[in-house]
């Protein structure tokens, strides 16, 4: 037989493949070094570096990452740079020559960013994953991953380093915006939309990537809400909350998975070999791979100190169950040693190779290693995800205040005043893990609002920077309280920014206008590495906001951040608030949509927003004996999970379980009527919560079990419906064995955690309780 043959099996042409390989040609296979550093875009083409042609002719590499990836860090900006069609022809460029210059003519896996789209020059920028939590729409959601899984694999990209399934548990984290939610159970829908749409039915589509779960495990739970801080979890809450949406994407069988930097009670997760096999492998069958992100091994020996040097780290992360190394440079300087000093047995190493081989013959990269350029070029942000990403972005938008009916706004004002520093300023309503954008393909706040105006926008609209995110610069407040003065309403764009220094240069604060700068002005606040001590406005946006106030004038806050904002004097004073959090490149017309009352607001809350940030953690879900209150204030949110208004009024009735008692295997059906009792047609999130009345082992207040969005027309009702099963009941018993235990569940259907009309459901011979 011959591992080329595709008649075979893919179990025998790797094991096969793996026969024929060298101790050398193996540990190449785990490697997946960076990708940008490969070539050289010189007059107008591609050309390999002399170290990767040696590397690949010697057998070295399997696998490389973010060869497509543009960002400050990688220096590839939108001058020496690729566009869509040039990126696919560089792909296979790349792909050639390892496939005709390497002895076993191992194509390579090409692995992409994608947490909000391809983070390549010309791709589609999606809302963040914050944002798309908010929408609460999973179909939606898996029509994005198809778009993401499309442009990458067109262009070659076969792997992504997505969906982010960490639970938040404290927002001053700089990564809560790559995340969902603070509930594992919304987590958990959407990670099975994830790879639903990712991996597409066949993997060897042209449209479909590897989907990689990340990061495993508890990564969002760490100490202070700093990255990579250690997490103090007992196993049973690891279980039922943070490992929850990792068993719900490996079942609904994703390929890959990316192991934390943090550690969990004293393990690392990069070598715990509880975590990567006795529980991934063995309790939950995953057949895919296990990549580490990027430096982890490191970590072991200098960070976590469980390792006494590069050697033995790298042999305890693959003997604890890693695939592969993202950067590969651990792995390329020390796993030859280890097997020769005998700290790994070369099995283990073969056992990895073979899980690696495997995911490259269900790819069909073997068969088609290449990709077509104009095929790139015609799908890599084509208008139909561009109207894609504004959906998501319209569904996202969460209307926190609307005092007084103050939005919708009307179209004929005389004059509205656009003002802060986010108004027109593009990477601040982008998030992180974004690549260099032309101009024209981003719609600010400050475009959306001309483009709905129209001809008379040039007349109607005033805009003033007025301040920038961080900094105490106020030369800027004179011309904006100016342009406020002037205006009917004033609308603020203020929150923060994740934007890396993409070399934009500065803004004035008196004119607006771009100031060429020898180093660019950052006015990053949040982000990967970006936490932070508290919550509130940084600089003096609150000042500006407070001296614009003063005029008398409606003043709408829009909020464009990645993280909750606390700031309790706009939540008094302001006479709206919208919190749109990164809303992606068709933001702008999105809010404006909310704004001006095209779209009525139906994105609702995934993380609890505090009254202040010494209430943390104030997410929903917590203990019944976590505590009363603080001697300054209760320990409520100031707007809970699940909350957001409308520009109508829904009217919940007649809670119905049936039946109300049920035994061993059965199901119970709940069924509420809402009703939209406004002038409006609008989109309500129903929310199903469950609480265990009595259990064995402490329990949460209450936990999402279900939801429903679904669009009413004025004075119609709408009967919603949900089914209580097993697995919205069970419990993590004393002896750590998912039950379901005798006795009563409150059955809990409303607007959000704080909201609801309940009713009770008994259950009977399916275990007692202690």
């Amino acid at each position: 037989m011959s591992y080329k043959d595709s008649s075979f099996s893919i179990p025998e042409r790797a094991g096969h493949l793996l026969k024929e390989m060298t101790l050398h040609e193996k540990i190449g296979q785990l490697l997946q070094p960076f990708g940008w550093k490969t070539y050289a875009k010189e007059n107008g083409k591609v050309v390999l570096s002399e170290d990767f042609q040696k590397q690949v002719k010697e057998g070295g590499i399997g696998s490389l990452y973010g060869v497509l990836r543009a960002d400050p860090w990688t220096e590839v900006t939108l001058e020496n740079g690729l566009s869509p069609e040039e990126g696919a022809r560089a792909i296979n460029d790349i792909q050639r020559f390892v496939i005709e210059n390497s002895r076993l003519g191992i194509p390579i896996l090409f692995g992409e960013e994608c947490s909000h789209g391809h983070m390549a020059i010309g791709a589609t920028v999606f809302p963040v994953p914050l944002s798309v939590g908010s929408a609460w729409n999973v179909d939606l959601y898996r029509e994005m991953c198809r778009a993401i899984a499309l442009e990458t694999r067109s262009q070659g990209g076969a792997a992504t380093y997505s969906p982010v399934l960490d639970v938040v548990r404290d927002p001053r984290w700089g990564r809560t915006e790559e995340c969902f939610a603070e509930d594992p159970y919304l987590i958990g829908e959407l990670a099975v939309a994830a790879v639903e749409g990712l991996q597409g039915e066949r993997l060897d589509a042209e449209g479909s990537v590897i989907a990689t779960l990340k990061h495993f495990v508890a990564y969002g739970s760490s100490e202070g809400g700093r990255n990579a801080g250690p997490v103090h979890m007992g196993m049973r809450e690891l279980h039922e909350s943070d490992l929850l949406p990792f068993r719900k994407g490996v079942a609904a069988g994703a390929l890959s998975v990316m192991t934390a930097y943090n550690e969990i009670d004293g393990i690392p997760c990069t070598s715990n070999a509880y975590l990567l096999k006795e529980l991934l492998r063995g309790q939950w069958g995953f057949d895919g791979f296990v990549i580490t992100d990027c430096g982890a091994i490191n970590m072991l020996a200098w960070g976590h100190d469980v390792a006494e040097d590069g050697e033995h780290a790298a042999a305890l992360a693959l003997k604890a169950g890693v695939d592969m190394e993202m950067s590969g440079e651990m792995f390329a300087k020390h796993l030859e040693s280890a097997v020769q000093n005998r700290l790994l047995d070369e099995t283990v190493l073969d056992d990895a190779v073979r899980r690696v081989l495997s995911i490259k013959f269900k790819l069909g990269l073997f068969e088609n290693p290449y990709v077509n350029p104009a095929r790139a070029a015609e799908v890599i942000g084509c208008s139909e995800h561009v109207r894609l990403a504004r959906q998501i972005a319209q569904e996202s938008i969460v209307l926190l205040k609307n005092t007084d009916q103050t939005l919708p706004l009307k179209k004929d004002m005389r004059k509205v005043a656009v003002i802060g520093p986010n108004a027109d300023q593009m990477y601040n309503q982008l998030g992180d893990y974004t690549s260099p954008q032309q101009r024209s393909q981003i719609v600010t706040l400050l475009d959306g609002i001309r483009n709905k105006l129209g001809s008379g926008a040039d007349e109607q609209v005033l805009h003033a920077l007025g301040c920038r995110i961080r900094g105490d610069a106020r030369e800027g407040f004179e011309h904006a309280i100016s342009c406020a003065e002037q205006a009917d309403v004033v609308i603020m764009a203020i929150g923060g920014s994740s934007a890396r220094d993409f070399g934009e240069g500065t803004i004035d604060l008196r004119t607006g206008a771009s100031v060429v700068t020898e180093h660019a002005w950052s006015d990053m606040e949040c982000g990967e590495g970006i936490d932070r001590a508290g919550l509130g406005l940084l600089g003096v946006q609150l000042e500006l906001v407070q001296d614009i106030y003063k005029l008398g004038k409606p003043v709408i806050i829009v909020y464009i951040n990645g993280r909750p904002i606390v700031e309790p004097w706009i939540d008094e004073h302001a006479h709206a608030i919208v919190e749109a959090w990164y809303p992606g490149q068709e933001g702008g017309n999105a809010i404006a949509d909310i704004l001006f009352g095209d779209v009525n607001p139906s994105g609702r809350l995934t993380v609890s927003i505090p009254k202040h940030v010494g209430q943390l953690p104030v997410y929903y879900n917590g203990k019944r004996s976590r505590g009363k209150r603080y001697l300054e204030m209760d320990n409520k949110p100031q707007y809970p999970f699940g909350y957001g208004l409308s520009y109508t009024e829904f009217r919940y009735d007649r809670l119905q379980i049936s039946p109300q008692q049920i035994g061993p295997g059965e199901e119970a059906t709940v069924q509420i009527e809402v009703t939209n009792i406004g002038q409006a047609a609008g989109s309500e999130v129903v929310q199903l919560y469950v609480t265990d009345k009595i259990s064995s082992v402490t329990r949460p207040n209450k936990e999402l079990k279900g939801f429903r969005k679904v669009h009413i027309a004025p004075g119609e009702t709408t009967t919603v419906t949900f089914s209580i099963a097993r697995e919205h009941l069970q419990l993590i018993n004393q002896s750590f064995e998912p039950v379901v235990e005798d006795g009563e569940f409150i059955i809990m259907v409303g607007k959000n955690a704080e909201d609801f009309v309940s009713g009770s459901l008994m259950v009977k011979d399916e275990g007692k309780h202690a």
